[in-house]
């Protein structure tokens, strides 16, 4: 059985879409740690209502990235994780973090990436009058949200969106789409090779 440490900075409901996942056996795995920088953070509460061991990792005062990673590392060999998912956690990363685990680490966005690295992807979207939207699952990279893609899934923007609804529609896919790709991983399906992504066929 494959362990999955989820790393969250607020409500995590893609975690909840993973457990649920591994709760159904749509996913062959535990999640066996969550850990969060925000030591407020609603899914901290479902993860330990849940039985699930849960970490804070706040970044200290007048603590640089490389340190902040360092102890985020610490924490990770604790767990003993197989997969690191990226559910919403708000910190970008460092080098020496990505590439220790590099292959194991995955990140869901919200756009179909390449277009629209970043935050506030649904305003962005809307603004462009772009006519497609959705979520991207790849692997982390030292580029910001520029590891190989796994998958991704779109929808239509309305002319009735807002960023709102958008989001919240957007949503609806990351939730399927998440343990969809983790479960391609566990099972081999997918890999992480030479910087690039292999699928079956």
């Amino acid at each position: 059985m494959n362990n999955i440490a989820v790393l969250i900075s607020g409500r995590g409901s893609n975690l909840k879409a993973l457990l649920d996942a591994c709760t159904d056996g749509r996913l062959d795995a535990t999640i066996c740690a969550v850990i969060s920088d925000n030591p407020n953070a609603l899914g901290l509460v479902f993860a330990q209502d849940h039985g699930i061991a849960t970490h804070v990792v706040e970044k200290l005062p007048h603590q640089n990235r490389q340190e902040y990673d360092r102890r985020l590392i610490s924490t990770l060999e604790l767990i003993d994780a197989d997969w690191i998912a990226l559910a919403g956690f708000m910190r970008i990363l460092g080098s020496e973090l990505v590439n220790r685990y590099i292959g194991k680490l995955v990140n869901i966005h919200p756009s179909l990436l390449p277009a629209y690295i970043g935050l506030n992807t649904h305003q962005r979207v809307i603004d462009a009058n772009e006519p497609k939207h959705g979520a991207t699952v790849h692997f982390v990279t030292e580029e910001l949200d520029g590891g190989p893609i796994i998958k991704q899934q779109s929808l239509d923007v309305l002319p009735s969106d807002t960023a709102e609804s958008l989001a919240e529609r957007v949503l609806q896919i990351e939730h399927k789409l998440y343990p969809l790709v983790m479960q391609f991983l566990i099972s081999g399906h997918a890999r992480y090779e030479n910087g690039k992504c292999y699928l079956d066929d």
